[in-house]
Order: C-alpha cells, then sequence, then structure tokens
C-alpha cells in the first residue's frame, strides 16, 4: 500500500485517536469548556425561537436568555435553597425516630411473618453509628472550613472556572451557526453527506431526552412538590424533587416517591388515614398527569435515550473520568446510539447477513 493511500483510508482513525489522546491529556481544563458547550446546546433552540419570533439580533437574543437564566438561578438561591436546607435538616433529625420504629415495630413483625433471626439486622448499631456522625457533624464543618481556607489556589481555580463557564457560553451561543458552518465545510466531501446525517440523528436523539424527558422530570417533580406541600407534608419539597429526578426511570419516580412520602406522612400524621389518602392521590394524579398530557406532548413518539441507558452512560462516564464524565455521558451514549444503529444497518444489508445457509 503506498503512503498516501494509507494516509487517506486512515488518516480519520488517526485525527481521532490524537484528538481522544489530547482530550484526555487537557481533562481538567476542558470541563468549563465542556459545561459551556452543553448548555449552549440546550439554550440555542430559545434563542432561534426568540430570533423567529421578533429580536432578529441574535446578540440580543442571546442576552435575553441570560436575563432568563439568571433570573432563575436567582429564585432557586433565594427561595428554594434555604427551604431544601431546611427539610433536609428536618430529615436528619428524623432519622433516629425512624430507626426506633425499625427496631421496636418494623423488624419484629418482619421476624414474626418471615421467620428471620433477631440478629439479621444491627439496628442498635446503626443508630449508634449515626448518633456518633450526628456529635462530629461541627468538627466536620470546621474541617472542610480549614481545608477551603488552605487551598486557596483550589478556591480561586473554581471561582475562576465558575466566572469562565457563562462567559465561554455567550461566546458560542452567539456564534453557535458559524461553528457548526465551519465544522460543515472541514469535512471531506465525500463523506459529509453521510457525516451530516448521522450527526442530525445524534441531534434528534439527545433533543428527544433534553428537551423531552427532562421537561417531563421537571414537571413532575413541580406537581408532586406542590401537592405534597399543600397536604402540609414538611418533607413535601424534598420528597417531590427526589421523585421527579426518579422519574427518568418509568414508574420509578412514582414507586420511590409514594414510599418516602408515605413513611414521612405516617410520621408526621400518625395513622391518619384522610392525609395518607391525600399522598396517594397526588402521586395517582400526577401519574395519570404524565401518561395522558406530559409525556404525549413533550416526548411524542421520538425516540431517545432508553432510561437504562442514561443511567449507564452517566454512572460509566463519572467513573471513567468524574465531573466531566458525566457531562459528556448523555452527547457520547446518543452518538454511540446512533452509530450503532447505523453499522447494524450495514451489517443487515450485507453479504454475511443475507447469505442463505450452505446446507
Amino acid at each position: 500500500m503506498q503512503p498516501d493511500q494509507f494516509f487517506s483510508r486512515f488518516w480519520p482513525w488517526l485525527v481521532t485517536g490524537a484528538g481522544l489522546v489530547l482530550a484526555y491529556a487537557l481533562l481538567p481544563v476542558l470541563t468549563p469548556f465542556l459545561l459551556s458547550a452543553l448548555l449552549a446546546y440546550m439554550g440555542n433552540p430559545v434563542v432561534e425561537w426568540l430570533q423567529r419570533w421578533r429580536l432578529h439580533s441574535r446578540s440580543l437574543a442571546v442576552a435575553v436568555v441570560f436575563v432568563m437564566l439568571a433570573a432563575l438561578v436567582l429564585l432557586v438561591l433565594l427561595i428554594l435553597v434555604p427551604m431544601l436546607g431546611r427539610q433536609l435538616a428536618e430529615l436528619y433529625a428524623l432519622t433516629p425516630k425512624l430507626l426506633d420504629w425499625l427496631q421496636q415495630v418494623a423488624l419484629p413483625w418482619l421476624q414474626q411473618t418471615l421467620g428471620l433471626e433477631e440478629d439479621v439486622w444491627d439496628v442498635a448499631r446503626l443508630k449508634q453509628t449515626f448518633a456518633t456522625q450526628l456529635d462530629k457533624a461541627p468538627d466536620i464543618a470546621s474541617l472542610l472550613l480549614g481545608v477551603l481556607g488552605s487551598s486557596s489556589m483550589a478556591l480561586f481555580g473554581w471561582l475562576a472556572n465558575l466566572f469562565l463557564v457563562p462567559v465561554v457560553t455567550f461566546y458560542l451561543l452567539r456564534d453557535w451557526r458559524l461553528i457548526v458552518e465551519k465544522a460543515r465545510v472541514l469535512l471531506p466531501r465525500r463523506h459529509e453527506p453521510l457525516v451530516a446525517r448521522l450527526v442530525g440523528e445524534c441531534h434528534e436523539v439527545l433533543g428527544a431526552f433534553m428537551r423531552g424527558q427532562l421537561l417531563v422530570m421537571l414537571a413532575l417533580a413541580v406537581v408532586y412538590a406542590l401537592g405534597l406541600m399543600v397536604l402540609g407534608l414538611r418533607l413535601g419539597l424534598l420528597v417531590g424533587l427526589i421523585a421527579g429526578l426518579a422519574s427518568i426511570v418509568p414508574y420509578m419516580g412514582f414507586v420511590v416517591g409514594i414510599g418516602a412520602a408515605l413513611v414521612a406522612g405516617f410520621f408526621q400524621f400518625g395513622a391518619d388515614w384522610l392525609m395518607l389518602g391525600g399522598i396517594v392521590t397526588v402521586f395517582m394524579l400526577g401519574q395519570v398527569l404524565e401518561s395522558v398530557a406530559l409525556t404525549p406532548m413533550l416526548v411524542g413518539d421520538r425516540i431517545g435515550l432508553h432510561p437504562v441507558a442514561v443511567m449507564f452512560a452517566v454512572l460509566a462516564g463519572g467513573q471513567l473520568f468524574g465531573f466531566t464524565g458525566v457531562l459528556l455521558a448523555l452527547p457520547v451514549a446518543a452518538v454511540l446510539m446512533v452509530w450503532l444503529r447505523y453499522w447494524y444497518q450495514r451489517y443487515q444489508a450485507s453479504d454475511l447477513y443475507r447469505q442463505a445457509s450452505d446446507d
């Protein structure tokens, strides 16, 4: 094989391999840029919509999106974070009561019903460990403050990245069309239609999840949290958010949420069947709303990422590459899904698959 033939055949793999090695070497530096790229990808449809509406200047549309995001972040910091902090403190205080109930009521019933041995679960030791950690909480907080104070360079780097993300996101959003067009021009003319089609499929898969399933999760979290808070459940916001996040897997949010809410409601209201029935009603209404309205309207029949694939991708990305891997997990999973689908179609069209048996 001539050198020029070798280069023309294998140069895409060589460039890809070199790019992956370089990206791995620069992983700590790339984190804010990757986060900015993800935010720009999610915000670009909003900017495009604003431009089609009335704001013909893309820079002005990007500025409007930034103002909306800043208002949302400020709302979360001023309202939701303090409320969640109070509910986490209540949950922490409720844990000893829950352990007492397990030791005095639940475990004896399980032992009598299922014939379990008495020392299957050592709840007393678990309770003692929790009490010890509770006593150490002020010391742990002081230790964390000391580490932050001594690691001034790490704190400075974190603050620099925090400032860098919105700046890079602004420029990426402003020049998004130009970046996409320049990347498309660099493609070899022979492969440009195929690559453009595969990138479009990746966009559809990732968009179906990002703008579909995530909106369903957010809507369910709001429905569950508001319903439980109207009932007067002190942990309503916390349980609602957890149930909404768990809704990434069908019916998992319902099961996790209703179980946690009933336990919290039992310890707050006692055996008040009216209040416990109200909790069940909130989750039943949320499930009906998801099936009848949210999923058909927000997700429809688009083929997104499977929930199991999402969980595996996030866990694998975090295990391999830390926080940066978590950021890259969903885009990489979307690319792999489209790539595998493409090669599966190629395999089905090949002689290896279509050739009849010799027998």
